[in-house]
């Protein structure tokens, strides 16, 4: 969503958090080895950016496009990635299942909590990483410009990671925030 567009950290002008996602990702990649990877975007929906796939060469290509205008329906659905990560999986049972989730926990849907549990009892385990900052920060429009997004009001919006919220979807998944 357009949250991770806004500062990683808490400076306003710092790394997007959509920027921080895609470098902890990159790291992440680097170190798999005889691993599977897909790649699920979401905001107000969620669409396979890639399905699973051996192809690292792949996903850091597929990796390097994502943008915040990939998902044109605002909003924060986790419980809908999660629940198209777990279809994306293959049915072998003898192989680890890891869901790792990048956000900054600002969820709107709600179903977040409910699919983690029902991904972990399907053997498949849901970390959370958050992204953001506990001071929050605004959501630019054009950071060229200096320009952030407004509310009906004219107030500058501001977006926080919501650390609890992530840490209970990464209870519920059996998982580690």
């Amino acid at each position: 969503s357009r949250s991770m567009l806004a500062s990683a950290s808490d400076d306003p002008n710092g790394v997007s958090r959509l920027q921080r996602a895609k470098y902890i990702l990159n790291r992440l990649i680097d170190k798999l080895d005889n691993d599977k990877v897909g790649l699920i975007v979401f905001a107000g929906e969620a669409y396979t950016q890639l399905p699973i796939t051996t192809d690292f060469l792949s996903a850091r290509m597929y990796l390097d496009e994502i943008s915040t205008d990939m998902v044109p329906t605002q909003g924060t659905a986790i419980g809908t990635a999660i629940n198209m990560s777990i279809n994306s999986f293959s049915t072998d049972e003898d192989i680890n299942k890891a869901i790792i989730v990048i956000t900054d926990g600002e969820n709107h849907e709600g179903d977040a909590m409910e699919m983690a549990q029902y991904a972990k009892s399907l053997g498949i385990e849901v970390d959370v990483i958050g992204v953001g900052s506990l001071k929050g920060a605004p959501i630019p429009i054009d950071s060229r410009r200096g320009e952030f997004l407004h509310d009906a009001s004219g107030a500058p919006v501001t977006t926080y990671l919501n650390e609890a919220m992530a840490k209970e979807i990464a209870k519920a998944g059996n998982g580690t925030y």
